[in-house]
C-alpha cells in the first residue's frame, strides 16, 4: 500500500470497566497502523477511563462528560475524527482478529467504495469464546431493507465524507438512532457499499442494543418501524416482526449448529 489512509475509530463507553479493556487491547493489536482511536465516555464514575489510559496504546482523543446517549457520543466523536475511514468499536465489542482493520482499509482502495461491512457474532457476557449467535449480512438490495434486512451496524466502515454530506446520528429514535443512519446511507441515498464474507466484530450478548424475548423484539420493531416511516419505508408491523423472529431464531441456530460442529472458537 503505497500511502496508508488513516482509519478514525470511535468508541462510546459509559462505566465499562469491566469490558472496555478488550475493546482496547483488540484495537492496539491490530496490524493496521494508522488508527486514530477516539473514546467518548459519558461521565463514567468507576475506572473507565483510567484503563483507558493504561491500555488503550492507538487512543488519540478522549471526551469524558455527561451526554445524551451513546448517538450523541458517536456524534462527538464524528466531529473529532480527522481519518479518512471511520468505523464505530464500543466498548462491549472486540475485533475478531488482528487483521480485521487492515481487511477494511484495503476494501478503500478502490475510490469508487463508499463503504463496507461484514459478519458479526455475539458471545456470552462472560466466555467469549462461547457464540450465542451469528450475524451474517449480505449485499443488500432495496428491498432486503424494505422487509426490515439491514448489516450490523459495528462492521460499517464508511467514507468520512459521507457523515460530512449526509449527517451525523439522529437522537430522536433512541435505541435504534444506527437504523436511522444506516437506512439514510444505505437506502436513502445509495451508496455504493460491498459485503465481505467474514467476521469482523465480537459482540457481547446482553448490551444496550441486544433485546431479548418476544417482548423486546416487539417492542424493538415498534420503534425501528418508526425509523423506516421517517425514511420512506411502510411495511407491515406484524410482517417486520415475524421477519424479525425468523431471522434471531436462524441466528441462533447457525451459533449452535456452529458450537456442536467447531466447538468454541471463532467463526
Amino acid at each position: 500500500m503505497s500511502t496508508m489512509n488513516k482509519l478514525s475509530l470511535i468508541t462510546a463507553c459509559y462505566n465499562s470497566e469491566l469490558t472496555i479493556t478488550d475493546t482496547l487491547r483488540s484495537v492496539s493489536d491490530q496490524t493496521y497502523s494508522n488508527i486514530e482511536h477516539i473514546v467518548i465516555d459519558g461521565g463514567s464514575n468507576d475506572s473507565t477511563m483510567s484503563l483507558v489510559s493504561k491500555h488503550g496504546e492507538r487512543v488519540v482523543k478522549t471526551i469524558s462528560e455527561k451526554d445524551k446517549g451513546i448517538y450523541d457520543a458517536y456524534n462527538k466523536g464524528l466531529r473529532l475524527a480527522s481519518g479518512e475511514i471511520v468505523g464505530f468499536i464500543n466498548s462491549d465489542d472486540f475485533y475478531a482478529s488482528d487483521t480485521v482493520l487492515a481487511k477494511v482499509m484495503s476494501v478503500f482502495e478502490d475510490p469508487s467504495i463508499d463503504a463496507c461491512h461484514a459478519n458479526l457474532c455475539y458471545v456470552d457476557s462472560n466466555d467469549t469464546s462461547k457464540i450465542e449467535r451469528v450475524w451474517r449480512s449480505w449485499n443488500y438490495r432495496d428491498v432486503d431493507f424494505e422487509r426490515g434486512y439491514l448489516p450490523a451496524h459495528p462492521t460499517i466502515f464508511l467514507r468520512r465524507e459521507l457523515y460530512d454530506k449526509h449527517g451525523h446520528f439522529s437522537l430522536d429514535f433512541g435505541m435504534v438512532g444506527d437504523v436511522d443512519l444506516v437506512l439514510r446511507m444505505f437506502y436513502r441515498k445509495d451508496i455504493n457499499s460491498i459485503h465481505v464474507d467474514e467476521t469482523w466484530v465480537h459482540m457481547r450478548a446482553g448490551g444496550a442494543t441486544d433485546v431479548g424475548g418476544l417482548k423486546g423484539i416487539l417492542n424493538q420493531s415498534r420503534a425501528i418501524r418508526k425509523v423506516q416511516r421517517n425514511n420512506g419505508i411502510h411495511s407491515s408491523l406484524i410482517i417486520y416482526s415475524l421477519i424479525k423472529i425468523f431471522s434471531r431464531a436462524n441466528q441462533i441456530c447457525k451459533a449452535r449448529l456452529h458450537r456442536l460442529f467447531h466447538g468454541r472458537c471463532s467463526l
